[in-house]
């Protein structure tokens, strides 16, 4: 075909579908019109599901309310359980200084409540033993959303006791002029109380009510079982070695931590398990 011919052709190609997208316009359109209509009845649809779920949600936090209470009353009998369960939690401990653990070793009971309509907010308490710190013996921190989604944040005043406030500490030591540490603290814990720049991306508040608070004995075993399953080790070595086994422990680096029903579940190697109940091992070569 010559140069000319299929600049022809080319042509009348395109001249046909310019054709095609004219009497198909009307058609596109009344399909995006049926699309919008569509589209409004599945967002109706969530809509209807979101409210069914709040309320769902609303029934089974009342239902939840007395195992909180008991398991509180448990807790109570555990000596620093919250201070443990912080420290062993990746986000949160990065926020603890020293100081602030010091601090968190009178802390007694942590408390999540969320607002009747769950929408609207939550609230966290913290109570606390007397301690050298502050007066308080409770510290709480609410989460807000109004009607038009607008997030704010509010807490409790922190009455220091003199030369105790370690939020002055953090800022102190942050503002040293020169040199900075190569392990330098982190902001204190407790400054979290009084920043309300921007709350609705506050992790901290996100972490403890929606990780720490509906299960926060994973986090509190997390260094005893580690610490259990290397001395049940060391221990068992000599037998197993005679009979031919190595048991794969961890490092520190490779373990890590899984919480069932009703036992904790040590994997220190891929594949490998090491339950309270039940050992796995593998045969040497």
């Amino acid at each position: 075909m010559s140069a000319s011919a299929a600049k022809v052709s080319r042509k009348e190609q395109n001249s046909n579908h310019d054709g095609a997208d004219e009497t198909s316009e009307k058609e596109q359109q009344e399909a995006i019109e049926h699309i919008d209509e569509v589209q409004n009845e599945i967002d109706r649809l969530n809509e209807q599901a979101s409210e069914e779920i709040l309320k769902v949600e609303q029934k089974y936090n009342k239902l939840r309310q007395p195992f909180f209470q008991k398991r509180s009353e448990l807790i109570a009998k555990i000596p620093n359980f919250w201070v443990t369960t912080f420290v062993n939690h990746p986000q949160v401990s990065a926020l603890l200084g020293e100081e602030d653990e010091e601090a968190l070793h009178y802390l007694t009971r942590v408390e999540v409540t969320e607002f009747e309509d769950i929408k609207s907010g939550y609230r966290i308490d913290f109570y606390f033993d007397e301690n050298s710190y502050f007066e308080n013996k409770v510290l709480s921190k609410e989460f807000h959303l109004n009607e038009s989604g607008d997030p704010s944040s509010k807490s409790t005043e922190i009455k220091w006791k003199a030369g105790k406030d370690l939020t002055k500490r953090a800022s102190q030591t942050q503002n040293k002029a020169g040199k900075k540490r190569q392990h330098e603290e982190p902001e204190s814990f407790f400054t979290w109380f009084t920043d309300h720049s921007d709350a609705g991306a506050d992790e901290l508040g996100e972490v403890i009510k929606d990780d720490i608070w509906p299960n926060p004995l994973q986090y509190y075993l997390v260094r005893l079982c580690a610490e259990w399953g290397k001395g049940w080790a060391r221990q068992q070595e000599p037998l197993l070695r005679d009979e031919g086994y190595a048991a794969y422990m961890s490092d520190g680096n490779e373990g890590r931590i899984f919480t069932g029903n009703s036992h904790v579940t040590f994997f220190p190697r891929r594949g490998e398990a090491l339950t309270e109940n039940t050992v796995h091992f593998t045969a040497s070569q």
